[in-house]
């Protein structure tokens, strides 16, 4: 008997996306089912071909079912699987993530108390080595002025180790995907993913639009989980380099103030271009035609990413002007650095 359940969870709906992660699924709902005490569990499948649907139905008959009928990726899937889930919160969790006890705590006391808060983000760490913290979101993520992502915990390919540091509560600009607590009226409301993304940014995307219409995006620190990374899809694959291109453009081309746009973006396209000649350089050509495919890809859908409208639109959602010069030319590598 754990301390979780004492406590009643009852408005979370934990919505595991899952493509042919049978191996996953059997290795991390456990740890779900443990920690989540009278929240509802949902595996939403995006027409696996493995074993995943026979092993949900033999080993996790409490684990409610939902089939897409096609791989319609991280952003369709969960919009196809979440339409007629009605929880208040719903949390949006990776096949490979462990949680640990009462980690929706925190998270169900935010919400109770901050009415603006519609977003969370709870401290992720490495599975493969638990003292660092994980790539994808570690303790909350900000972008620079060009719509580069880093984290606090990991900038570029530099990831601290965990000792504290981010024990805190906090506002942050995105939240990790990873492991994504959205209340389920302010994901309606946005419509949900841009399903144009397919996969990677686009929780930054509407993190970005939920913070257009007034809502805030938090961190906090009392709520931990464990990320395998990399699981689905290899952190440094072509197919993933070209996806965080082509959707940061797409995403800064929704979402920018109309001031200032066009020079915000002709940069980010100049300094895409410096990335893929770095790539060239360092022997990784793959990716830096994934870059170029990437430019290509943002031009063709440009009108299926045309600006959204909204009630207001912030100026002030750069956290710091070039992470990538801090970075590479200032060795700044640790976001108390910054």
């Amino acid at each position: 008997m754990t301390q979780d359940s004492t406590i009643s969870y009852a408005n979370f709906a934990i919505a595991i996306l899952n493509w042919n992660g049978e191996k996953l699924l059997n290795q991390f709902l456990p740890s779900i089912l443990e920690h989540s005490h009278d929240a509802a569990i949902y595996v939403i499948d995006n027409a696996s071909t493995d074993g995943s649907i026979a092993l949900l139905k033999s080993q996790y008959p409490t684990v409610r079912l939902i089939e897409n009928q096609a791989n319609y990726g991280y952003a369709g899937g969960y919009n196809h699987g979440l339409k007629n889930i009605e929880e208040p919160y719903l949390v949006l969790v990776n096949s490979d993530i462990e949680v640990t006890a009462n980690w929706l705590k925190p998270i169900q006391t935010m919400f109770e108390e901050q009415a603006q808060t519609a977003i969370i983000q709870p401290k992720i760490l490495d599975y493969k080595k638990k003292t660092h913290f994980e790539y994808a979101g570690a303790a909350g993520g900000f972008i620079d002025q060009y719509g580069f992502p880093f984290c606090r915990g990991r900038i570029f390919d530099t990831v601290e180790e965990d000792y504290g540091q981010y024990d805190d509560e906090a506002t942050i600009f995105w939240a990790s995907g990873a492991c994504f607590f959205i209340r389920n009226s302010v994901f309606k409301q946005l419509g949900g993913f841009d399903s144009n993304f397919f996969a990677h940014q686009e929780e930054i995307d509407l993190c970005w639009r939920a913070q257009n219409e007034g809502y805030q995006v938090k961190y906090t620190g009392q709520s931990v989980v464990y990320h395998v990374g990399g699981a689905t899809l290899a952190y440094y694959s072509p197919r993933k380099t070209y996806l965080n291109f082509r959707n940061s453009l797409m995403m800064m081309n929704k979402n920018l103030p109309a001031k200032g746009k066009f020079a915000i973006l002709f940069t980010r396209l100049c300094l895409d271009g410096i990335a893929g000649v770095r790539y060239f350089l360092t022997l990784k050509p793959q990716h830096c035609f994934a870059i170029i495919h990437a430019h290509f890809g943002f031009y063709k859908r440009l009108k299926k990413c045309q600006s959204v409208p909204s009630k207001l639109k912030i100026n002030n959602y750069f956290h710091v002007k070039s992470i990538v010069f801090l970075y590479f030319r200032h060795r700044k590598k640790i976001y108390s650095a910054i």
